[in-house]
């Protein structure tokens, strides 16, 4: 026995990876336990289909578990009074002053009233602000159709289609919100505003400022917004699955794909790749409140702050994420968090999912943190079963 694991049921989490992987789930994998200091990583599977075997620095698009990433950088930003949390985003965001908002979602973009209020910053962080990706099939509403003649990011990650900040924030400031400020939560759009804020607010670009103020100080050597040609080896192939005949198709290449240079708009809601070893360090950095091997990102109250629950009983009861997600989740800032206990993990247990097939969760009262990177995009805001079997068996193999 390990710190509080069963070495024999370590095992089986592998075992257990290993079975996805060969019953064609995701072609390739890797995935870190990390308790008490102690970490345990598995690699199972190949860089691409029939290609070479993943190696442990393998590079993954992370898509949504950029979202934590941004909330912190937003968070270093409050602690140094450069934002507030309740200031209107107005002051470096004035293309969202004077918002007008939709009488009712599936209307025309001209029949609005007037925004009750401001947006402010809490509303970025909370996913409060009044836009964000519906879960409908895409086109079914007239502002759903206009955001993505925008090109305003309401898709999988497509880092090749989206405009420079600028442009993209003018672009979404041309349309009307779907929802009143702070009247529902509506997933994704807040975490792409706060990466534009952060990039006004500190004087420099937002890729910049996670890179000096994140992921140096952390030793995240391999997160970024792209990977350089030193590294495109490293970096998976990504695929997805056609839901209607379940065929398998390649949805991003490493030469030459959209992740091999340098967007013109960094994406704080999807855009960053990453490694199981730096993404370790940040959610290690998170679960010792705010600091990692000497360095100190934020305080501890703000990690605290971050990682509650911020929803209103409104909020939740506005619209639904997947089918009774609320009823034992909740929101903090870029992340879920659980309110009741519905599985192995317990109540304040924190994280996030990315669409393109990664997931990571914190338990503090565990002191744990699980990380899955896959290169499989998921069907639906559900996550697969790899992931729920890879969660079960991480609590499965505790021993205290």
């Amino acid at each position: 026995m390990t710190r509080g694991f069963s070495k024999e049921r370590l095992a089986r989490v592998r075992d257990v990876l290993a079975g996805h992987v060969e019953g064609g789930a995701v072609p390739g994998l890797v995935a870190a336990i990390v308790r008490r200091g102690e970490i345990h990583v598995e690699a199972v599977g190949q860089m691409a289909i029939g290609g070479s075997p993943v190696g442990r620095d393998a590079i993954f698009r992370i898509a949504s578990m950029s979202k934590p990433v941004t909330a912190v950088a937003t968070m270093i930003l409050v602690e140094e009074c450069r934002v507030r949390l309740d200031e209107p985003v107005d002051r470096f965001l004035p293309e969202l002053a004077d918002r007008r908002v939709l009488t009712r979602i599936d209307g025309p973009l001209e029949d609005t009233v007037p925004a009750d209020r401001p947006i402010t910053v809490r509303d970025l962080l909370t996913f409060g602000l009044g836009w964000g990706i519906l879960m409908v099939p895409f086109g079914t509403y007239p502002i759903q159709r206009a955001m993505d003649e925008l090109n305003l990011a309401q898709g999988p990650p497509a880092p090749a289609k989206t405009p420079a900040p600028d442009e993209w924030i003018r672009r979404l400031g041309t349309l009307p919100l779907m929802n009143q400020p702070g009247g529902s939560w509506m997933y994704h759009t807040g975490s792409d505003v706060l990466g534009v804020l952060v990039a006004r607010a500190s004087g420099q670009p937002f890729e910049e400022f996670l890179r000096q103020r994140i992921f140096e100080p952390l030793g995240m050597v391999d997160t970024g917004f792209s990977v350089p040609a030193a590294k495109i080896d490293r970096l998976m192939t990504a695929y997805w699955t056609d839901p209607a005949t379940g065929a398998v198709n390649v949805a991003d290449e490493p030469a030459g794909g959209q992740w091999s240079a340098p967007p013109a708009f960094p994406s704080g809601g999807g855009g960053l790749v990453s490694t199981v070893d730096d993404y370790l360090a940040f959610a290690e950095m998170l679960l010792a409140g705010g600091h990692h091997r000497g360095a100190r990102i934020m305080s501890r109250p703000a990690v605290e702050l971050m990682t509650s629950d911020q929803l209103t009983a409104a909020q939740r009861a506005a619209i639904d994420f997947t089918p009774e997600y609320w009823s034992t989740h909740g929101w903090g800032f870029g992340v879920s968090v659980v309110t009741r206990r519905h599985d192995l993990s317990g109540v304040g247990t924190y994280g996030w999912d990315g669409g393109l097939g990664t997931t990571w969760r914190n338990d503090p009262g565990e002191e744990m943190s699980t990380i899955l990177l896959t290169q499989a995009a998921f069907t639906s805001p559900v996550p697969p079963p790899v992931c729920a079997d890879f969660q079960t068996s991480a609590y499965a193999a505790l021993t205290d």
